[in-house]
């Protein structure tokens, strides 16, 4: 798929195009790209425990620092160009994450809003440049437009691609072809005539859901834990991310060699002669437009259909009392007194009538929790059914991962005061 209508015409200096040609390697890239931002980013949160927000700061700072290397450089260079790709697909799925899981943003909100940011991204780089090519990306303004465009789309497809699953409780397995349909018709349409800057950035955008959709099948247990809970290949976060970091950088140095999507090397071995048809691309327009509707249709449709939605933390009632601090007592203490800092840091906050602060607490205290339980459940299994079962009340007070609305600061702060006493 290419994206080019125009003829280069501008006079003066400029940079060498700052964009690989769109080739077979392009889409491949791309899409293991998605799939490191999708696990990679869960892998830092989750596994580390260094969570959402912290994590999105750590990535914003990375994608600062290379976007400065990428952005001196004077031409295409396969390693900076992929690993500013590589660094915007992480922090952009991040964003969208912390909207979801942290401000508790519904996922159409967040689809609506990047969508409107994104036309509005697009509406002022045509408006200053006249061109939306990814193939006259020759002056700094325009690579600035393509790299925030580029940050956006990322988001979008996260919360385009999360809204599909609650929508439709699909498995990640299943939910893999309906991105992978999308961007054939897109192909389809733009063959037989469809306007190649258009069809170029559907097909960037739904390459997001895809490969966060493998992403989540090749790492998800191969049997949910709970209802709704995904289920794949079992590879985990590091490994997948590890698999598919690999593949980028054997792509990369394999493109380094050949400089096959070099802009110059691939025009100077292909008729660069591209003519537009008004009347196909308006049949295609209407292509486009049939293909948005009977998407909607779908996913209408399978809303509809009986299935179990993502499940959130489990809602179970410990049946087993245990005295204040008995529960913790086989849990090494580091890890322990990490869970009563967070829980004494949302407790203060909630006391102290700031509603914000104790909600952050929570939800990092709730991510850290996760991300122990492979180690802690099996050195006690009722201790950590104890723990689990008065975080989960916690967390209902809160309004994280149940459907309720946050409740009222002195139910929050009583549950907070029980779970500081199981902790010891």
């Amino acid at each position: 798929m290419t994206t080019t209508t125009e003829t280069r015409t501008h006079a003066g200096p400029l940079m060498f195009n700052k964009v690989p040609e769109i080739t077979v390697w392009f889409w491949v890239i791309k899409v293991l790209c998605t799939t490191v931002g999708e696990s990679f980013a869960d892998w830092i949160n989750m596994q580390l425990g260094v969570g959402l927000v912290n994590t999105a700061w750590i990535f914003t700072a990375v994608f600062v620092l290379v976007l400065a290397v990428q952005l001196r450089l004077k031409r295409y260079v396969p390693f900076p160009y992929w690993l500013t790709v590589v660094v915007v697909s992480v922090t952009g799925t991040l964003y969208t994450d912390i909207l979801t899981d942290q401000l508790n943003v519904p996922l159409w909100i967040s689809s609506a809003v990047f969508s409107v940011l994104l036309a509005v991204v697009f509406g002022t780089w045509w408006l200053r440049e006249r061109t939306l090519s990814i193939h006259s990306v020759t002056t700094r303004s325009r690579e600035s437009f393509y790299w925030l465009t580029v940050l956006v789309t990322f988001a979008l497809g996260t919360a385009t691609g999360d809204w599909t699953l609650e929508l439709t409780g699909w498995s990640p397995g299943v939910s893999v072809l309906l991105p992978l349909g999308l961007i054939a018709a897109i192909t389809a349409l733009w063959r037989f005539g469809a306007n190649p800057v258009l069809s170029f950035w559907l097909a960037y955008i739904l390459t997001r859901p895809l490969g966060a959709n493998i992403g989540d099948w090749l790492a998800s247990p191969k049997v949910a834990q709970s209802p709704g809970d995904p289920t794949g290949l079992a590879l985990g976060t590091f490994t997948t991310s590890l698999v598919f970091l690999g593949l980028i950088l054997a792509t990369v140095v394999y493109l380094t060699v050949t400089r096959s999507d070099v802009t110059e090397t691939y025009e100077a071995a292909h008729d660069g002669h591209i003519t537009s048809n008004v009347g196909r691309e308006r049949t295609a327009l209407l292509g486009f437009g049939l293909l948005a509707a009977a998407t909607a249709g779908l996913l209408v449709w399978a809303h509809g259909q009986p299935h179990v939605g993502p499940a959130p933390e489990a809602d179970a009632t410990s049946t087993v009392q245990l005295a204040p601090g008995q529960a913790v007592k086989k849990f090494p203490p580091a890890e322990v007194g990490a869970l009563r800092a967070l829980t004494s840091t949302s407790l203060k906050d909630a006391r102290s009538g700031d509603p914000a602060g104790a909600h952050a607490a929570v939800q990092s205290l709730r991510d850290l929790w996760d991300a122990d339980q492979e180690s802690l459940q099996p050195l006690d299994d009722t201790g950590w059914t104890s723990i689990d079962a008065q975080m989960d009340k916690v967390l209902k007070t809160f309004g994280i991962d149940h459907s309720n609305p946050p409740m009222s600061a002195a139910q929050q702060e009583s549950e907070l005061s029980a779970l500081l006493a199981d902790l010891g």
